[in-house]
């Protein structure tokens, strides 16, 4: 139809389409902001409020609205488009940049080759008499030659700084190391950039470049914050600050890392760092170790730290076109592994443990940003992103404070009771225990005035860190103590605090929340529900029956090679305020050996029947046994503990008792996953791995084929393992239940467990009826007959809520029997379609 208008309002014709006046569109434009994809009633109310839309019919509104979310759509997938191929562009570039490097150090070899060749052949045909060699002439093939003392006057380390300029481009962008590809990563840019190590150079080294939707002088800004993504990084020192001639800055730094393990040393860095423009507009920043100077500042030895070397590296940012950056990094250091046990030097000679905690952190903490910037939204629990990701950094530095334990941080070392396998640390500072329990007022006086922390390490065969790492966060009943946690809670929530044993009770299990995660899945930070604490009636402080820990977990990755696991947690208060009191403990496995963990990715979860050792069992899956070698890695184990501080020797007791009877689970852990124990056992693969979990996914599939008449999935009529793969990954939330007197979850998809706002493991912990409101409770339980009879039900959209209590609302649902084989029922699935986050 065609509009013509008169007055300002517009009047119907005969024609194809409908003519709008610039007033119109205006309201119409004004609407669609507010509600883009109105009801009926909303469409009618919108004619009756707005008068310039009178003369216009409800349906023409209607496909004005369709016609306006059709260019809106169309315009964000334009944006999309341009967007990917300015990333592909840049990328494109990168790879030339990339292959250029390549020919350039191909063709430096193919030289070398041929003058080893060419020298080779004249010293066979040569005849060589050493007779009358010197011994002094002798003796000088094998010196090491001594560099003067460099000036460390402001122009000397303006010379410094050049020099460490052109070093650090010849490793980023030439041939002045030899860069081989990390293990384990797949050829070319993949998911996070493309990562190289290095091979045979002095040190450890390695390089990374990839794409950032971040601008360069932002990227600089995020990556001279080493504390802000390095975990190991305790603190930077800027000791000067000198600027240059061409608009640069020359800055001397100190820097400190923390031990990985109780069994090294931390180590420290006294660096300049030189941060300049290029001529063709590139931002550069890039260090240097100082050593060997004089007419300038210097830093003395630092006891209980190691001096390490930082050799040239840094960061080369080139601005991207249409936005974004390209961003070249280099690592390379001496870390002075002689310095360490025989045992532990695998893990400062490795170049790929290097990659893995300096290299990629970098590189993923900018994209994490760049993602945060772009989607600007709430995350968990109602927290901004960086918010969550501060909790995460607080975490991992309260585990490293107290592993290392510094004496500049109030830590003292307490004797030991005979035996030297667990250490004693008390804390009494004031700094350290701020607001820890001032923080909370519910009425119960301030008595913890002191830290205890608890830590020891200990070396494990043959048992992949992601393997053990995954147990232990799934299955906490089997190496912790119900009484220590029940105590350690109650720091946090101000009440006395009596000696733990002292409880009696247990929790009924535990139900892993989900938080956050980065962007690549390789951290998580969760809340970690455990109910049914017992309690004592003439104790109110323990008469609440839940109790929460702020949960920090990654290295669940085992195709990961040079990554560590790392469990942390800490228990908080239910008010889970950001400032709240951190005392964390937790698990850290660090893998020595450099070579790639060969090691299946179908792998179970669920090993606490393994943990029985028995004679019987069917044959584990071939292909773990057959690639699962020698795997060595050492294992950190710290916690602490808040306590009043006449009840030190009893504190410490228990915490001995307690970190020895943690030590003997894990070695009962590690055994049962040892290849050679899982040979005798059943069921080492992922529960979406199983032929069980084909087998349900199939009956979801042809239950709701029979039922409803049309397909589920788009690949029914393919395997059962492409099946379960496009059920798990499908859009809307799909999720079984038992049929039971009190119907709990037993199965759910991605979407499923992201709507609930759990995990595989803690689905079996929620009860259908809990997930509803009153109102949707009594429509499914009206329901629940004709389901039963009729075979399906499609439910009205409402309000569910999460695992957590948020509410969730959804356009609709169904709910449908699965049958089995032998046609009788096995569970009721439903299909949440379209649900968000109120």
């Amino acid at each position: 139809m065609a509009m013509s208008c008169k007055d300002g309002k517009g009047v119907m014709d005969n024609g194809k389409y409908v003519r709008y006046t610039p007033e119109q569109v205006e309201a119409l434009e004004r609407l669609y902001h507010e509600c883009p994809k109105p009801s009926s009633i909303r469409r009618q109310q919108l004619i009756r409020e707005c008068p310039i839309l009178s003369n216009i019919e409800p349906k023409q509104i209607k496909v004005w609205f369709q016609n306006r979310r059709c260019r809106e759509k169309q315009r964000k997938e334009a944006s999309r488009l341009q967007a990917v191929n300015r990333k592909l562009t840049a990328m494109n570039k990168l790879l030339m940049e990339e292959n250029d490097r390549l020919q350039k150090q191909v063709s430096h070899l193919v030289y070398e080759n041929g003058y080893f060749r060419q020298h080779t052949q004249t010293t066979t045909l040569a005849t060589k008499d050493t007779s009358c060699e010197s011994v002094v002439t002798s003796g000088q093939h094998h010196l090491t030659p001594q560099h003067p003392p460099r000036d460390a006057s402001p122009a000397g380390l303006l010379s410094i700084a050049e020099e460490t300029l052109a070093e650090f481009l010849s490793k980023a962008t030439g041939t002045a190391v030899e860069w081989v590809q990390m293990p384990g990563m797949k050829p070319g840019p993949d998911s996070i950039g493309i990562v190289a190590i290095s091979h045979g150079c002095t040190g450890v080294a390695a390089r990374a470049c990839g794409l950032v939707g971040l601008e360069p002088t932002r990227v600089a800004e995020i990556l001279k914050d080493l504390p802000s993504w390095l975990r190991d990084c305790r603190t930077v020192d800027v000791l000067n600050v000198l600027p240059t001639a061409n608009g640069g800055t020359i800055e001397l730094l100190y820097m400190q890392l923390y031990a990985p393990t109780t069994l090294a040393p931390a180590c420290d860095f006294w660096m300049l760092r030189y941060t300049s423009i290029l001529e063709d507009g590139s931002l550069v920043v890039c260090v240097r170790s100082l050593k060997n100077t004089q007419n300038g500042p210097s830093m003395p030895p630092v006891q209980h730290f190691v001096r390490a070397e930082m050799l040239p590296s840094g960061y080369l940012i080139r601005p991207c076109e249409g936005g974004g950056s390209i961003i070249h990094i280099v690592d390379h250091m001496d870390l002075e592994p002689c310095g360490v046990p025989e045992v532990l030097r695998p893990l400062y000679e490795s170049s790929a443990v290097l990659a893995q905690k300096m290299t990629m952190a970098a590189l993923r903490q900018l994209r994490q940003i760049a993602h945060e910037v772009s989607q600007s939204s709430v995350t968990g629990w109602g927290r901004r992103p960086a918010a969550l990701r501060a909790l995460s950094q607080r975490l991992s530095r309260g585990f490293n404070e107290a592993l290392n334990g510094f004496t500049d941080e109030g830590w003292s070392l307490m004797g030991n009771d005979g035996m030297d396998d667990v250490t004693i640390l008390i804390n009494s500072s004031p700094d350290k225990l701020m607001g820890l329990n001032l923080s909370f007022g519910n009425g119960y006086p301030a008595v913890s005035n002191a830290v205890l922390c608890a830590k020891a390490s200990m070396l494990l065969q043959n048992v992949p860190p992601a393997i053990l790492l995954r147990f232990l966060r799934e299955h906490r009943s089997e190496w912790a103590d119900n009484n220590i946690d029940a105590y350690s809670a109650a720091a946090v929530k101000v009440g006395p605090c009596s000696l733990a044993g002292s409880r009696v009770g247990s929790f009924g299990g535990q139900v892993i929340l989900p938080l956050a995660h980065t962007i690549e899945h390789e951290e998580f930070l969760e809340v970690i529900k455990l109910e049914g604490i017992g309690h004592s009636p003439d104790d109110p402080m323990m008469q609440t029956r839940e109790m929460f820990l702020l949960q920090l977990c990654s290295g669940m990755d085992e195709n990961a090679v040079g990554s560590c696991a790392e469990l942390i947690f800490a228990p908080i208060d239910a008010s889970f305020a950001d400032d709240a009191p951190l005392l964390p403990s937790g698990f850290r496995i660090i893998p020595l050996d450099s070579g790639k963990e060969a090691s299946s990715p179908n792998r179970t979860l669920d090993l606490a029947s393994a943990l029985e050792v028995g004679p019987t069992g069917n044959r584990a899956s071939s292909e773990y046994s057959a690639n699962a070698g020698c795997v060595r890695s050492v294992m950190t184990i710290a916690f602490e503990f808040a306590f009043e501080s006449h009840m030190q020797e009893h504190v410490a007791s228990m915490a001995r008792q307690y970190v020895r009877s943690i030590i003997s689970s894990v070695q009962r852990v590690a055994l049962a996953l040892s290849p050679s124990h899982l040979s005798s056992h059943a069921g080492l693969r992922s529960p979406l791995g199983t032929p069980e979990a084909q087998t349900l996914a199939r009956w979801i599939c042809n239950s709701y084929r029979g039922y409803l008449g049309v397909e589920l999935l788009k690949s029914c009529n393919e395997g059962s393992e492409s099946n379960l793969k496009s059920l798990w990954h499908h859009s809307d939330a799909i999720m079984c239940c038992s049929l039971k007197a009190v119907p709990v979850f037993t199965f759910a998809n991605q979407a499923g467990l992201d709507m609930l706002e759990t995990t595989l493991v803690a689905l079996q912990d929620i009860a259908l009826e809990k997930i509803f409101d009153d109102h949707g409770r009594k429509t499914l339980f009206s329901e629940f007959p004709q389901i039963m009879q009729q075979g399906f039900a499609c439910l009205q959209g409402g309000i569910c809520l999460s695992s957590m209590g948020r509410p969730v609302s959804y356009e609709r649902a169904v709910a449908w029997k699965v049958l089995n084989e032998d046609e009788t029922a096995h569970c009721i699935c439903f299909l949440f379609v379209n649900w968000s986050f109120v």
